[in-house]
C-alpha cells in the first residue's frame, strides 16, 4: 500500500515488492544524499562518518527484515508503527518481547503512531512526521505498509469480491464464475480454525492452492482445507513464528471456550552445549482439548521453525492437546530434550483439563493472594509488590501461615516450583492457582537474551 501522503514520492522514499525495488535501494545508499554519496571523505581527506538515519515505516513482515538489514548496514534506524504492537499476528505480551528484543539492538520503536507526511530539506535528507507531531530525519525511508489484494482485473471481469477485499473463491478455487479459477495473494481463503473469511498473503498456501487449481482443471476432485496463517521471522539472530489463532481474535469473535498455558523449555537438552529458552504460549480448547494455536520465540530460530511446524500440523489434523502428550518426536541431546517442548505443552495442558494444575493468569488475577515460592536471593532480581515469600522448600512446614478462606496464586520463575507448591496446598485442602508461566510470562522481555537467571 503506498497512501497518498504529502511528499511520499520524494527521492529516498521506497517499498519493498520486487527485486528492482531491492536495487534501487541499495543504489540510494550507495550514491544517494550527499552524505551517503561520500562527503564524508571529500578531496580526500577522511573525517569521521556520521551514522545515516533510515526510518521503517509499518512493522510488519517486510519492515521488520528491511530494519534488522539496515541495522547491519550501519543505519541508527527507528520503526513507525500505527498499531500499539509490531507483528500484529502475535499476542501483545510476545510482539513485547520482539520489541525489545530490536530495542536491544538499537532499534528505536514509535508505536501507536502513524504517518502524517515527508519533507525534504536542501541537502537532500528526509523528515518523516507522524500524527501525533513527531519528527524523525531519514538518509533513506522504507514504506512496509502491508499489502491489499489487487483485484482490479477481478472486477472488470464481475467476480464477486469477498468482505475483506478479496476475491472470493470455494474451496477448489472456482471463483464466482465456474471457468475462472484465481489462487495466491489476492483471494479470501477460510480460516481452517475459525472458518472466518481471511486474507492470507503467504507463499506456502498460494503455491498449494495452485496445484489444486491444476488438478481441478484437469478434472480432479482436490480441495483447499483453509489456511492457518503459519509464518516465520527471523530477528536479530532469532526467531518468531506462530500457526493457528492468536488469543486476541478468540478475544474479538467473544469465545471463552479456551485457555492458554506458557512454558519456556529449552531448545535442546540444557547440559548439552548451546542451549536457549524457547517462549512457547499454546491456546486450546477446555471443552474437548483441540488445539487451537500457538506462538513461540527463541535466539534458537531453527528450535522454534521445529516446534511450530510439529503444531501446525496438529491443528489441521484437528489434534488435542492428549496428541501432543503422545507424540513421538526426534530426539538426540543437541536437538531436543527427552521431553519435548511439544509434549511437555500438551503434558502441562492436559494436567489444566485434568483438574491436576489450577491455572491463573497475569492478566485475571483479581486480587487474591499471591504466593512467590522462590528464593529470597531471586526477589532482589524481580519481585511483585504484596506477595507472600515462602520458599518451596520451607512450604510444607509453613503452611499454616496461609489463609484457606481466599484463592492463593502461586508464583516462581518459570512455573514449575510453583506446581509443585500447588499441587502440594491442593493435597492439603488449599484453594491453590499456578500462574502460568511464572515470573516470565510477567516480564518476558528476559527471555530473548536470557538477562533473568
Amino acid at each position: 500500500m503506498r497512501p497518498p501522503l504529502p511528499g511520499i514520492d520524494l527521492p529516498g522514499i521506497f517499498q519493498v515488492r520486487t527485486v528492482p525495488d531491492a536495487r534501487a535501494i541499495r543504489e540510494w545508499i550507495e550514491k544517494g544524499t550527499l552524505f551517503l554519496s561520500g562527503m564524508h571523505s571529500y578531496s580526500g581527506f577522511q573525517t569521521a562518518k556520521p551514522k545515516a538515519q533510515a526510518v521503517v515505516v509499518g512493522g510488519g513482515f517486510i519492515g521488520i527484515e528491511m530494519v534488522e538489514n539496515l541495522v547491519h548496514a550501519g543505519f541508527d534506524v527507528t520503526i513507525v508503527e500505527m498499531l500499539d504492537q509490531v507483528l500484529a499476528p502475535l499476542d501483545p505480551e510476545n510482539a513485547r518481547m520482539i520489541e525489545a528484543h530490536m530495542e536491544r539492538h538499537g532499534v528505536h520503536l514509535a508505536l501507536g503512531d502513524g504517518v502524517a507526511s515527508f519533507e525534504r530539506s536542501i541537502d537532500g535528507t528526509l523528515t518523516v512526521k507522524t500524527r501525533t507531531g513527531k519528527s524523525f530525519p531519514a538518509d533513506i525511508v522504507i514504506l512496509a505498509l502491508g499489502i491489499r489484494p489487487d483485484t482490479a482485473l477481478a472486477k472488470k471481469a464481475g467476480l464477486e469480491i469477498g468482505e475483506r477485499g478479496g476475491i472470493r473463491v470455494d474451496d477448489q478455487m472456482r471463483t464466482s464464475s465456474a471457468d475462472i479459477l484465481a489462487v495466491g495473494d489476492a483471494i479470501e481463503v477460510k480460516d481452517f480454525v475459525t472458518g472466518e473469511w481471511t486474507l492470507v498473503a503467504l507463499a506456502g498456501p498460494a503455491n498449494r492452492q495452485g496445484r489444486i487449481a491444476a488438478d481441478v482443471i484437469a478434472g480432479r476432485g482436490s480441495r483447499f482445507r483453509g489456511s492457518q496463517g503459519t509464518s516465520i521471522i527471523g530477528i536479530f539472530g532469532g526467531a518468531a513464528a506462530w500457526t493457528g489463532v492468536s488469543e486476541k481474535t478468540l478475544v474479538r469473535r467473544g469465545e471463552t471456550d479456551y485457555e492458554k498455558v506458557y512454558l519456556y523449555p529449552n531448545s535442546h537438552a540444557g547440559y548439552y552445549p548451546g542451549a536457549k529458552p524457547i517462549a512457547l504460549k499454546v491456546l486450546f480448547r477446555k471443552s474437548n482439548g483441540r488445539v487451537l494455536g500457538a506462538q513461540a520465540l527463541s535466539l534458537d530460530g531453527p528450535a522454534v521453525d521445529k516446534r511450530i511446524s510439529v503444531l501446525a500440523m496438529a491443528i489441521q489434523m484437528e489434534a488435542t492437546i492428549y496428541d501432543l502428550e503422545e507424540s513421538e518426536l526426534c530426539y538426540a541431546p543437541q536437538f531436543g530434550s527427552a521431553k519435548d517442548p511439544v509434549n511437555f505443552a500438551g503434558m502441562v495442558a492436559a494436567d489444566v483439563l485434568n483438574g491436576d494444575l489450577p491455572l491463573s493468569h497475569w492478566d485475571s488475577l483479581n486480587g487474591g493472594f499471591l504466593l512467590d515460592v522462590r528464593e529470597p536471593m531471586e526477589l532482589a532480581v524481580e519481585n511483585v509488590p504484596g506477595a507472600v515469600n515462602i520458599p518451596l522448600g520451607q512450604l510444607r512446614g509453613r503452611l499454616s501461615e496461609l489463609p484457606k478462606d481466599r484463592d492463593i496464586h502461586v508464583v516462581c520463575r518459570s512455573g514449575q516450583r510453583a506446581y509443585y507448591a500447588t499441587r502440594l496446598l491442593l493435597q492439603h485442602d488449599f484453594r491453590a492457582h499456578n500462574l502460568s508461566g511464572g515470573m516470565l510470562s510477567r516480564y518476558q522481555t528476559g527471555i530473548l537474551e536470557g538477562s533473568m537467571s
